[in-house]
């Protein structure tokens, strides 16, 4: 009976251990997900930024209006 009873408590704290990894597993993927989407963005913000230093740029060397 003994033995039964420990196979049995170990069974359980495997089933316990497999929903915890699948739970850990879930948020990992969806944090993943998250990071990706962040990367996008922040990809296309910095490529926004150096559009607008560039016309910023452009816009400086053009010759000062005539009434300066």
């Amino acid at each position: 009976m003994e033995l039964e009873g420990r196979v049995n408590e170990l069974e359980s704290r495997l089933a316990f251990q497999d929903d915890t990894l699948q739970a850990l597993n879930d948020v990992l993927v969806q944090q993943q997900r998250v990071v990706d989407r962040l990367q996008l963005q922040m990809a296309a913000m910095l490529k926004r930024h150096e559009e607008l230093l560039g016309q910023f740029e452009s816009s400086e060397e053009e010759a000062p209006p005539p009434h300066y």
